[in-house]
């Protein structure tokens, strides 16, 4: 997968904050010029994109559940950087559902929240950027971020645990899909990671117990997963194609 004479060209989803603002860091440092979009939070997202390395990097805000607003931010993407080959699909809604304690009519507003937005956009942008790598005809990446709770449940955000479960399954797909024109398509499942939106959680005994679920005795920091999303996404990985990477150190075990 070539690299232009200014990096690669990068969009990452959801990067105004946490994850997606190190995953941006990442590509940034490595010379690549990125894309970053925000949903709502305009102001934290150009703070992160005045304080990515190099320049060349654009801005884009619009609400992905929409898929119009998903085709125009993917085409100020693509504009502002010049084309696009790597996709970071991380923009994703989490919010608390657990059954017997919902209503039926917030339990079906909030599945049609979490499918709009950690599914369908995935599926619209991965669609979008596909389409112009193959008219590139230069290759490109897809990295997706799932989650651990795909494979041991979610009790409390059954709609998060079950979305991202599809976007596993929607990676492994476009891989297959898609390896003839030299596009890798590759998903992490994280575990618990530190972020702001969850600091809160880490204080007194519930940060004991979340702690605990590791062996190691701690949470992953959002730059460790974002060096798997870098590496994902680099022409070394390409055999990893329709990999799902578990990032949990070692606190729920696959067989």
């Amino acid at each position: 997968m070539p690299r232009t004479e200014t990096g690669r060209r990068v969009l990452v989803t959801g990067a105004a904050r946490g994850l997606g603002r190190a995953v941006a860091r990442a590509f940034a440092r490595d010379g690549d010029r990125v894309a970053v979009h925000y949903g709502t939070r305009r102001a934290a997202a150009e703070e992160t994109l005045a304080a990515l390395e190099g320049d060349g990097h654009v801005l884009t805000g619009g609400d992905l559940a929409d898929p119009e607003e998903a085709r125009r931010v993917f085409e100020e993407a693509v504009t502002g950087l010049g084309g696009v080959d790597v996709l970071v699909n991380n923009a994703a809604v989490n919010l608390p559902h657990p059954l017997p304690e919902t209503s039926y009519e917030d339990w079906s507003a909030l599945w049609q929240q979490h499918l709009a937005v950690n599914v369908l956009a995935t599926a619209n942008l991965s669609h979008l950027a596909g389409r112009r790598m193959i008219e590139q005809g230069t290759g490109g990446r897809i990295v997706n971020i799932g989650s651990r709770g795909a494979f041991r449940g979610e009790p409390d955000h059954p709609a998060y645990g079950a979305t991202k479960a599809a976007v596993h399954a929607l990676g492994q797909s476009l891989a297959v899909s898609l390896a003839p024109y030299g596009i890798g398509v590759a998903s992490v499942a994280p575990g618990f990671f530190g972020t702001e939106r969850v600091a809160h959680r880490l204080d007194g005994a519930e940060g004991e117990a979340i702690r605990a679920q590791s062996p190691f005795g701690r949470v992953a920091e959002a730059d460790e997963i974002a060096a798997a999303v870098r590496w994902l996404a680099s022409p070394e990985a390409e055999w990893a194609s329709g990999t799902v990477l578990d990032l949990n150190g070692a606190s729920y075990l696959r067989t």
